[in-house]
């Protein structure tokens, strides 16, 4: 296998430095002691405390952490039983408008689901708050809890479910006491994907919030029009954190499917 030349690894660099080091610069200045963000002047964790004492802040990540844990739960249960429709239920009419319906979502435009939610929360007369806030980003997470079940289903290997009908076992009894098993991981790592999605979602919040309940990134966004502090800096930091957090422990629960799977 060849090496990559010089110029494909000044490219990575290059592209690594552009999405990572803002973010590294932005954590750096959450332990400013200077106001004044581009000043540093010194290292300190006042602005840590500074949001921790906010209650403003407080109620947004109390709403964000409750608004993301249920939608991802919702998002899970119903992206799971779309994932086996489209993969063990392969012929019905509709089957390719249903696949494309499922996936539609990821590459819809936030701002048009915003919008649409709106209007629909609106027309039935349903007033905007928690509520409808968690409607919506269950509806818009659901699509990449379904991709993530898909991509375990089509993984799964059928003979032990067929095994297991073979002596006696009721096909939705097998599926629960074989499949559902080994779907755990997928289970975990698609409810720790909708929560992270939810939790930082801001545009089809602003679209489906009402008074008093306003999200973490929404609590963020409105101090922001009046100047970046680095308690600023400081909320960003924690979010960054609880998101990483949440990717590592998805990574290190996917890795035993892996090896069961060629173990298999």
């Amino acid at each position: 296998m060849s090496q990559p030349s010089w110029f494909n690894r000044l490219s990575i660099c290059a592209g690594l430095a552009f999405l990572y080091l803002p973010i590294v610069v932005l954590v750096v200045y959450s332990f400013n002691a200077s106001r004044l963000v581009t000043v540093w002047g010194g290292f300190s964790t006042q602005w840590y405390t500074a949001a921790i004492s906010n209650q403003s802040i407080v109620e947004g990540a109390r709403i964000s952490f409750l608004v993301a844990a249920i939608s991802a739960t919702f998002a899970t249960v119903l992206g799971s039983l779309a994932a086996i429709v489209a993969v063990r239920v392969r012929r019905f009419r509709g089957h390719h408008i249903f696949n494309g319906m499922l996936v539609a979502p990821m590459v819809m435009p936030e701002v048009v689901m915003g919008v649409s939610m709106l209007l629909m929360f609106v027309t039935l007369g349903i007033d905007r708050g928690p509520v409808t806030i968690t409607l919506a980003h269950a509806t818009f997470t659901m699509c990449f809890a379904a991709v993530v079940m898909q991509s375990r289903l089509v993984e799964l290997d059928p003979s032990l479910e067929e095994a297991a009908r073979d002596l006696g076992c009721p096909p939705f009894l097998a599926f629960m006491k074989v499949a559902v098993p080994n779907m755990a991981p997928a289970f975990v790592s698609a409810w720790l994907l909708s929560f992270t999605l939810s939790l930082d979602d801001l545009v089809i919040s602003s679209f489906t919030t009402g008074p008093g309940a306003s999200t973490l990134p929404m609590k963020i966004y409105s101090q922001i029009k009046f100047g970046v502090t680095p308690e600023v800096n400081a909320i960003s930091t924690i979010i960054l954190g609880v998101v990483v957090f949440g990717l590592v422990a998805s990574r290190i629960v996917s890795r035993p499917s892996t090896k069961s799977s060629l173990a298999v």
